[in-house]
């Protein structure tokens, strides 16, 4: 079979998208076109967004190479699956474009894989995969019949067929991704680096995926939740392929980077710096020296709030003390150029203390973000906790919440969001 995986040139004018807008490789589709090309598929894989590709010419190019199947992401890369922009006016302005030139049309991503009832009907697609999608792509590729392959919600005549839950993918035999040489040349972007300019090419790479809490206010119920750790051979040879062709950074994806010691040490002798973001509670003071030895220049860590009921309010299960937290962050500091800790906006936070425990981290190197507004995304267990599980509707529920809970956003939002029906004006089943 002929497959296109194509992420299509991305634009977020309006929208309340927390995540870089810069781009970022395409992991999902990396992992797919390694599957489809193992099993003797012929595979184009395009991205409009990092090779700055025109929505038309995008569109020629997958009519040109004549694809029965074309496979499109609804969010820029596996990094963003959590905090995805909610609309989807980009994928579906690709695929109208694309018309009945793509084949079976296959929608990937965070909002079918929650909502995939109207992800169907809002992209018009034939298929919508359900969670973790490189697995299931490669099902595809192999059946006509829709009926075998798990995960997966269609089109059955007028009616909508919905093929078991979420996709949860092996992963920890997930082989080494080969990129293209012009796309890591492209890539100038190093995501979450603040210590130096860049001087060559960045990268992200996954050595492991999900997490074992279950934070409220993270989107990874419907994916990317059970924690799977990558065997190390197969994430080592995609570091070497990607130090070969020049990267001097990668930013690591994972939900949280967890102490990996054969890891770190094998990252010593290469010289690749790297950022990561974790929970600093779980890092004790020698695995921090080896994290800094081993090339880290940037951690984000997750502290939320700043008080112990504040916390356990979140089900962050953490078990430091907020000046333990304080502390190992400092500590951390000593040896990673870079240390962040990322705070929500809660209701138990005073403000006044708030700045304090900011301006004391920063006098000692750290850096701590003004909190910033919870957004109930559809696959997070806060969106349960205020209306149970997401229905057609969920987006959109989620969507005005947010919009009428807050003045001001964060600090990437320069505009005011829109609400999700204008930015959607395109979307609906032809």
């Amino acid at each position: 079979m002929r497959v296109a995986l194509v992420n299509p040139p991305w634009s977020f004018e309006n929208s309340i998208y927390f995540g870089s807008r810069e781009p970022h490789l395409p992991l999902e589709l990396g992992y797919a076109k390694a599957m489809l090309d193992a099993a003797g598929h012929e595979t184009l894989m395009l991205d409009g967004h990092l090779c700055e590709t025109s929505m038309e010419a995008l569109v020629e190019q997958v009519a040109s190479f004549a694809p029965d199947m074309t496979v499109v992401t609804t969010a820029p890369t596996y990094l963003f699956w959590r905090c995805a922009q909610p609309e989807l006016r980009i994928p579906r302005a690709f695929l109208m474009a694309l018309g009945s030139r793509g084949g079976r049309t296959v929608a990937v991503g965070p909002h079918g894989s929650s909502t995939p009832r109207a992800v169907l009907r809002k992209l018009g697609v034939d298929v919508v995969v359900l969670g973790e999608c490189e697995e299931v792509v490669a099902r595809l590729a192999g059946t006509e019949d829709l009926d075998l392959v798990p995960s997966i919600a269609w089109w059955n005549r007028s009616e909508i067929e919905v093929n078991g839950g979420p996709a949860s993918a092996t992963f920890i035999n997930a082989p080494a991704v080969k990129w293209p040489d012009e796309w890591i040349r492209r890539h100038t972007h190093h995501h979450h680096r603040f210590e130096a300019p860049p001087t060559g090419p960045g990268a992200e790479v996954e050595a492991s995926r999900g997490c074992p809490y279950t934070c409220i206010f993270c989107a990874k119920a419907d994916f990317r939740d059970k924690y799977r750790r990558r065997a190390l051979e197969p994430v080592l040879e995609e570091l070497d392929a990607l130090i070969a062709q020049g990267v001097e950074y990668v930013y690591f994806i994972d939900e949280i980077f967890l102490p990996q010691r054969p890891l770190l040490e094998a990252l010593v002798d290469r010289k690749l710096l790297f950022g990561i973001q974790t929970r600093i509670d779980l890092w004790k003071p020698d695995m921090l020296d080896l994290l800094g030895a081993a090339g880290c220049v940037s951690i984000e860590a997750g502290v939320e709030s700043l008080t112990e009921e504040g916390r356990a309010a979140l089900d962050k299960n953490c078990r430091s003390s907020t000046d333990e937290l304080a502390d190992r962050l400092i500590y951390a500091r000593r040896s990673v150029p870079f240390v962040q800790a990322n705070l929500i906006k809660t209701g138990n936070d005073d403000p006044e203390m708030i700045a304090e425990w900011r301006a004391k981290l920063q006098l000692a190197g750290v850096w701590a973000n003004d909190p910033v507004p919870l957004y109930p995304y559809p696959s997070s267990p806060d969106y349960r906790r205020l209306w149970g599980p997401p229905d057609e509707k969920a987006w959109e529920r989620a969507h005005a919440h947010y919009l009428a809970q807050f003045d001001s956003f964060s600090e990437i939002q320069h505009e005011r969001p829109m609400p999700l029906a204008e930015l959607e004006a395109a979307c609906g089943r032809p």
